[in-house]
């Protein structure tokens, strides 16, 4: 093992963001990595997941932590309480605390952390809640006794992140636009391909090192510049804005909320951290994370490249990979008497005159942009009265336009459980007296027929009374919006079957009319050979 490759790290966080990008990049650099979460069954479907095992665990929980420790050289938290309601700051500094005494405990080389980049000058007791829960973090995590790089970013911009949808869709959706003050405050924007590089490179730090560093792109700018910066690159045309001082952060979560499919939850402590300029006062991490040429990345080329990768639909990680605070999150009972309540089912299941494969492309893909296949209005109104409520609503999309794994976030919906070709399981997000589940299947015919047979259960768990009124008030829309549901699946998948039978048959009808002496050969009479492209005029 040399000092630079071959350490054992330790990712918490890796169904977030951030911690799901650091996995492959610290692979690939050579390391051995184990992932700690709370639900590791999120990360079985990661393309590295073969390579990095994953421990069950809480940070709140240091027999867990413990363990996760292990033998571990470099330890990465990447876990905070940001959304998360009152109590945050006491849940973060709780969780520091515990993972910094298990890692000295542990014998740990090195803590590396991602924090917040504070604004110069500012007490920490004016901070925005966010930030000074960042900056204690921080701090605790230094005075562990473990040597410690604290990396402090502002804006992340990156394809998922939830600073670059916040800029991506403001600016996108608002030609015209009314704004708060704090889009005047100048900000250093980072790259997320620069904040990999800096944490893979933290892991080889000199043991005698140990402090927090700046980390941002080489531009200086206000919020209101880089949405004039975001539109030329998107080659937009160019926008109007007008500041409104009155708007306050809250209102101005609010107003986020509505636009961008960032939940007020989040939007809040993100525009309350933009209250006061967060500039690098120095770029020392140079000096053990040597810049490559052209690093660090500038705010357009970082915007051009995010812009590519969500074009491409390669969006790795996505703001929402991580779970939502306050979402459900219990698993699909397995008893009908789970917890002694009840389990309200709604069932249907129909013959489909399409091959299996056909059907299951249309279960994988649905949501985002190829929505609900019913009453598009009732899926709106829902998604707009959850975010009215301080839901996530149905704009989160889809990470990936045709492909799901297991902890997608999907509207507001995320997936439980997928089985490639056969069941797909979601479990709301959404604001509810309860616990939602949607079940899809795609399952062969009977052995004596053709086609697949589509099964669908939508289940519901109530809480209290509200609970069992808010099933019994929508259960006559359940025949509109599940029973459509089902029949247009099964639709749309025999299109797609119609669809490729057609394509084979023109593809069969081409390659017949060029055969070779067919009048319709290219160069008369026979087929093109070498001197063709040389008898051309």
């Amino acid at each position: 093992m040399t000092a630079t490759t071959g350490l054992h790290c330790l990712v918490t966080g890796a169904t977030g963001y951030i911690g799901g990008r650091l996995v492959p990049e610290l692979l690939g650099a050579g390391h051995r990595v184990r992932c700690l979460a709370r639900s590791p069954e999120k990360l079985r479907d990661h393309p590295w997941a073969g390579r990095a095992p994953a421990v069950r665990g809480d940070v709140t929980d240091a027999g867990s932590v413990a363990a996760a420790l292990r033998g571990i050289d470099v330890a990465y938290y990447l876990v905070h309480a940001l959304g998360a309601g009152p109590g945050f700051e006491d849940r973060d500094r709780a969780a520091a605390r515990i993972f910094a005494e298990q890692a000295r405990a542990a014998g740990v080389r090195r803590i590396v952390y991602l924090g917040g980049l504070t604004p110069a000058g500012i007490p920490v007791r004016d901070l925005s809640p966010h930030l000074r829960s960042r900056a204690e973090v921080g701090e605790i995590l230094l005075a562990s006794g473990v040597p410690a790089t604290v990396l402090r970013a502002a804006v992340i911009i990156g394809s998922g992140s939830a600073s670059f949808e916040m800029l991506r869709y403001l600016t996108e959706r608002l030609p015209v636009m009314v704004t708060p003050g704090w889009v005047g405050t100048r900000v250093q924007p980072v790259a997320v391909r620069d904040v990999l590089r800096y944490l893979v490179g933290s892991a080889a730090m000199p043991p005698e090192v140990s402090r927090a560093f700046d980390i941002g792109g080489p531009d200086v700018v206000t919020y209101e510049e880089m949405m004039r910066r975001y539109a030329v690159v998107a080659q937009l045309p160019p926008r109007f804005i007008l500041r409104v001082p009155m708007l306050t952060p809250r209102l101005s979560s609010h107003w986020i909320g509505l636009v961008t499919p960032v939940p007020r939850a989040l939007a809040r402590p993100l525009a309350e951290s933009l209250r006061h300029e967060v500039v690098c006062a120095e770029h020392d991490i140079a000096r053990y994370v040597p810049d490559p040429p052209g690093a660090p990345i500038g705010l357009d080329r970082a915007v051009s490249l995010a812009l590519q990768r969500v074009r491409e639909a390669k969006v790795t990680t996505r703001w929402s990979s991580a779970g939502i605070p306050g979402a459900p999150s219990d698993p699909l009972p397995t008893d009908p008497d789970w917890a002694g309540g009840s389990l309200y089912t709604d069932r249907r299941e129909l013959a489909v005159d399409a091959s299996p494969a056909a059907l299951w492309r249309v279960v994988e893909g649905i949501g985002g942009e190829n929505g609900w296949y019913s009453f598009p209005l009732a899926w709106a109104v829902r998604g707009w009265l959850d975010r009215l409520v301080g839901g996530v609503g149905i704009r989160r999309g889809r990470r990936d336009a045709a492909r799901l794994r297991v902890g997608d976030s999907l509207d507001f919906w995320r997936v439980e459980e997928i089985e490639p070709g056969r069941l797909l399981r979601l479990r709301a997000e959404m604001r509810l007296p309860g616990l939602a589940w949607l079940e899809m299947h795609a399952d062969p015919a009977a052995a004596s027929g053709r086609g697949a047979r589509y099964r669908q259960r939508a289940l519901f768990h109530p809480h209290g009374l509200l609970g069992h009124l808010y099933w019994w008030s929508v259960s006559p829309l359940h025949a509109f919006v599940f029973g459509g549901m089902a029949r247009n699946i099964a639709r749309a998948a025999r299109r797609l079957d119609d669809e490729a039978a057609t394509s084979v048959s023109a593809s069969a009808s081409a390659s017949a009319s060029v055969r070779p002496g067919s009048p319709e050969t290219p160069g008369g009479d026979r087929p093109p050979g070498p001197d063709a492209e040389r008898e051309k005029p």
